[in-house]
């Protein structure tokens, strides 16, 4: 059997007592949706992170099903800032330590404010990126609200 390396995520996970199940898919997908399918999972269950820049210049993460688009009115309203923006690509790694389609919510290179779509309580666990592309992270809703001190909103259109 191949070993795999660790990610950041996985060991702030560990580090916190939090249980999770890597998932490691031999080929990148082309996006959540896909990366969904290849995991056999409900694209409703695997959420994709997105990083944005609001009015006041702080940032926060969103985290919502791969399927859905943010709501950048509700991402507003849930950060408590006048308005939201999604960060430029070219931002995302020096921001964040991680790469467009790698982007873990724990483990950034700095903790930002961190919002999951409420949808996320109705499932026994959701998958999330590990910080790498193809790694993924499954874990329950709550072991994820507290490794990456996330709160509950209402994000999607």
């Amino acid at each position: 059997m191949e070993k795999f390396e660790k990610t950041n995520a996985m060991r702030i996970l560990e580090s916190k007592g939090e249980s999770y199940e890597p998932i490691y898919l031999p080929v990148i997908p082309a996006d959540g949706v896909d990366a969904a399918a290849k995991m056999a999972r409900d694209p409703a269950s695997v959420f994709k992170t997105l990083v944005t820049v609001g009015a006041d210049l702080g940032h926060y993460v969103f985290v919502i099903p791969v399927a859905e688009t943010l709501d950048l009115k509700k991402a507003a309203k849930a950060a408590g800032v006048k308005s939201v923006e999604m960060l430029p690509q070219k931002m995302l790694f020096p921001l964040t330590g991680y790469v467009h389609g790698g982007c873990s919510p724990i483990g950034m290179k700095k903790l930002f404010p961190t919002y999951i779509d409420e949808t996320a309580i109705l499932f026994e666990r959701i998958v999330t990126s590990a910080g790498k592309l193809g790694v993924f992270l499954s874990v329950d809703p709550a072991s994820f609200e507290r490794a990456a001190g996330a709160k509950y909103a209402d994000l999607v259109r």
